[in-house]
């Protein structure tokens, strides 16, 4: 389970490199040196072929999650790419065979397959029209709606009081 686990949050982080910050999208990849960063961070070796099916396998992900994008995107990252049967004593696992260049972008999108199947609908956009982040709801009763309750949900809350405010002063 820690590994599925790991495997999620690095899905999520992958997907939350496009942040909102003063009003203007940032590309946290977009810098190679920033990019070699993060991808060595996770595993990744850090090359420009590797990070370039990164940002493949992000934006395409990102549009599945958001809707605007059919799930038949994600296919071109799953090309010749292997799952082979490995028996151990506690049972049968399956290891992934993909170019060393595509093994973060397939493992992402294994990642978001692996949700889909176990928590649909968990992993979402943040309801803040003027967020870009994600997240993946864990809490029993899913229903959190953004991705940070300190920042976006605050924000959110505190723009529907002063409407409601601003609205009753005006009757």
């Amino acid at each position: 389970m820690a590994a599925d686990r790991e495997q999620q949050d690095a899905l999520l982080e992958l997907l939350n490199t496009t942040p909102v910050v003063n009003g203007v999208v940032r590309d946290e990849l977009a810098d190679p040196a920033a990019a070699r960063t993060w991808q060595q961070a996770h595993r990744g070796n850090g090359s420009t072929e590797e990070r370039r099916l990164l940002l493949q396998a992000r934006d395409a992900l990102q549009g599945v999650v958001r809707g605007s994008q059919p799930t038949g995107s994600l296919a071109p990252l799953l090309n010749d790419v292997i799952s082979r049967p490995h028996l151990s004593p506690v049972g049968v696992s399956w290891e992934l065979d993909a170019p060393a260049e595509r093994r973060m972008a397939v493992e992402a999108v294994m990642a978001w397959s692996a949700l889909q199947e176990t928590m649909p609908g968990r992993l979402r956009p943040c309801a803040n029209p003027e967020c870009r982040r994600f997240l993946l709801d864990r809490s029993k009763t899913n229903k959190a709606r953004w991705c940070s309750m300190a920042v976006c949900g605050n924000r959110m809350k505190a723009r529907r009081h002063y409407q409601r405010t601003r609205d009753g002063a005006a009757e």
